[in-house]
């Protein structure tokens, strides 16, 4: 009777050593698929958007509207449409490079990866957020934390640390996650202390280029009041056929 304890001992014991070896690494695994899922849901293989920008301060407000269009992670190109003044500015990411068109001084500027945590266009936004230099999946540790009701929808908490020698400025990121049609819905950036830099909510979902998602991204500084940055989707197409030719220096200057 003792020996049959002890080997039923011996099996629980060498099933809670194989659970803890295998568990971890699973769902490590578990959270980049998951994270992938949305960002084939939010942003597709391709896609081209239109948007409005609205900066909120305490003393005054102001909008840019933009057109923007991408090519998996590598690639993307943002062009300024209004105001008039910064009509023609733009963006560009080509694989490792970032470049600025500047129409008023007809200049093209190669920007350092140590300015991809300033701020985009003087809102709460940073170049990074934008342009995308980093990616979610590749740049990033990945855990599950915990799931959580967001707006009503069960999701997923999942926690990204940047992986060592990435030019990350954010000490850790969360995200969350809805897990029945995996939207982002919204996310908080901690600095290398790990104190709470800046909050992203994702809300107003609707249909735009055929799928259901969210159309409105408010960023809200955790240290200054009466401050945000809100981002509108007023049109969006997903899938779109274009190619890394179209992502040049020369076709800043003359996209439309």
């Amino acid at each position: 009777m003792r020996s049959i304890k002890i080997i039923s001992g011996l099996k629980i014991i060498v099933a809670t050593i194989l659970l803890s070896t295998v568990y971890k690494p699973a769902l490590a695994q578990d959270a980049a698929e998951i994270l992938d899922r949305m960002e084939q849901v939010m942003r597709g293989d391709s896609g081209y958007s239109e948007m409005t920008m609205k900066i909120v301060r305490p003393r005054y407000e102001r909008e840019i509207s933009m057109r923007s269009w991408h090519l998996g992670t590598d690639y993307s190109l943002i062009l300024i449409t209004a105001p008039a003044r910064d009509e023609g500015i733009a963006y560009l990411m080509r694989e490792n490079d970032i470049w600025n068109y500047d129409p008023r001084i007809d200049r093209t500027t190669r920007l350092p990866s140590s300015m991809m945590a300033q701020s985009w266009m003087g809102s709460d936004f940073t170049n990074d957020d934008l342009v995308r230099d980093t990616d979610i999946i590749r740049d990033y540790e990945h855990t599950i934390l915990r799931t959580e009701e967001v707006d009503g929808r069960e999701s997923y908490v999942i926690e990204m640390i940047p992986k060592p020698g990435t030019p990350i400025v954010w000490g850790k990121v969360l995200v969350w996650v809805s897990k029945d049609d995996y939207l982002q819905l919204r996310a908080e950036n901690y600095d290398q202390r790990f104190e709470l830099v800046n909050t992203m909510t994702l809300d107003e979902i609707k249909e735009l280029g055929g799928r259901t998602i969210p159309s409105r991204i408010t960023v809200t500084p955790a240290d200054k009041q009466n401050e945000q940055t809100v981002l509108n989707y007023r049109a969006m197409e997903f899938d779109i056929d274009i190619d890394e030719n179209f992502f040049s220096r020369a076709n800043m200057q003359r996209v439309r």
